[in-house]
């Protein structure tokens, strides 16, 4: 095998929602894997300074409480660039996670590009088209323990013991399925929230009575933008008294 093909990053996010523009990382794993062995794990909660919404902590098990004093993403982020180094990445729909990270280290100016390994898109290749493929099901149909889904650390070992699995099968086979891809996902850096946003924000929020699961010092000036403009929408304007 390619020694190339057989030292990566695998790498798994638990995240407040699916959209990299809107929503915010909780839960990272990652195992740095040479020559097709684990050489080291990282692992960490990521406090996503908003309250998780039910649905993410019943999919997840995740809870707020686990969440309150975890370090933030810009003290979580250059840990995680720095153990990733420049090998590629390696996860199931690798792109998701990488279209976070990506955004984040943007928004952070550090520059963030790697080859990409998707088991998903290698599982397409060699399960039938009926079979389930997400991370659960592929493992259960190549006889890999899945470990715990909806966790980060456990994920991200989940798809490189399925990578292994599905190399040792079929690399020789088809060795071009295996090779690394460049991952593509263009982002732009957002710009900090303006004090005025943040002061028409906080006055709507006192004048509708609304309590904020986000911390407003924490968002972005497009975050701001959209939950003012969803507030006014749900809620109206102020009112001169």
């Amino acid at each position: 095998m390619e020694k190339t093909n057989n030292s990566y990053i695998a790498i798994d996010l638990e995240t407040t929602g699916l959209n990299p523009k809107t929503e915010r990382i909780i839960e990272i794993g990652a195992a740095r894997v040479e020559d097709g062995s684990v050489v080291q794990t990282y692992s960490t909660f990521v406090n996503p300074e908003r309250e998780l919404d039910a649905r993410i902590r019943e999919l997840t098990g995740i809870c707020d409480d686990d969440l309150k004093d975890a370090p933030v993403l810009d003290t979580v982020l250059p840990e995680l660039l720095a153990f990733c180094g420049e090998l590629p990445l390696l996860g199931h729909h690798v792109i998701f996670d990488f279209s976070f990270l990506k955004r984040a280290a943007v928004n952070r100016k550090y520059t963030f590009e790697h080859a990409g390994l998707d088991t998903l898109k290698i599982c397409r290749h060699f399960m039938p088209e009926e079979e389930k493929k997400n991370l659960a099901a592929a493992c259960r149909y190549f006889a890999v323990d899945p470990g715990e889904s909806h966790r980060a650390l456990s994920d991200a070992l989940a798809a490189h013991h399925l990578y292994q699995e599905l190399k040792n099968r079929y690399f020789l086979e088809v060795p071009e399925v295996f090779a690394p891809q460049p991952l593509i996902y263009k982002v732009k850096r957002e710009q900090p929230a303006s004090k005025k946003q943040k002061e028409v924000l906080r006055e709507l929020l006192k004048y509708h009575r609304i309590n904020l699961s986000a911390q407003i010092d924490s968002l972005s000036k497009n975050e701001i933008s959209r939950l003012t403009d969803q507030i006014i929408a749900q809620h109206g304007r102020m009112q001169k008294r």
